[in-house]
């Protein structure tokens, strides 16, 4: 009676733990991550990239599509309501976008690398906004379009990059030394 009580506490424990093994396997899901850039600042006039990359189970397939929607911040642009697509890539081929931003958006991704980044060129005030990506490649369809803030500025309004401070603060000690210098002959 001992040796069979023993044998069920042992198969109990093993179907139990094959169970959970079971259970907490994970399977792949059949959706696609997408990443951009949280925000990008353009000097009006300029060209500027919208990044936008991708991580999918699958191979990059003929049938994927990639979708770049456009949702303007400023209340009195036709956009503002909601989202409107400005790219669109499907079955291989791009479709034409909206004449407002006809001639000004062009694809410079490479599909095979699982970029889909596009480029806007010139940026103009009505840009601003939000952007939207969303890639689906089938049979990974489900994802969350990533979102990228667009600002169009001035050209004055741009932060200093690193080599325009450097140039500054060597201009600015080339100024000083020669004042000083001056300062020197003078009072000799």
């Amino acid at each position: 009676m001992e040796h069979k009580m023993h044998y069920t506490i042992s198969t109990r424990g093993l179907l139990t733990g094959f169970m959970v093994l079971i259970l907490s396997a994970r399977t792949p899901t059949l959706a696609v991550d997408i990443y951009t850039e949280a925000e990008v600042m353009v000097a009006n006039g300029m060209a500027c990239v919208l990044r936008c990359t991708f991580e999918s189970n699958e191979v990059v397939s003929s049938y994927i599509t990639v979708a770049w929607s456009f949702q303007s911040n400023q209340p009195d642009n036709q956009f503002s309501k909601a989202p409107y697509a400005i790219f669109y890539f499907s079955d291989g081929k791009a479709f034409p976008p909206p004449k407002e931003f006809k001639d000004r958006v062009q694809f410079i991704g490479d599909i095979n690398k699982k970029d889909v980044s596009i480029q806007l060129n010139p940026a103009q005030f009505s840009d601003n906004g939000t952007y939207f990506c969303d890639v689906k490649n089938p049979p990974d369809v489900k994802s969350t379009p990533a979102r990228t803030e667009l600002r169009v500025v001035s050209r004055e309004s741009l932060p200093l990059g690193y080599t325009a401070v450097i140039v500054r603060m060597v201009c600015g000690v080339l100024a000083l030394l020669l004042l000083i210098l001056v300062a020197v002959c003078i009072v000799i």
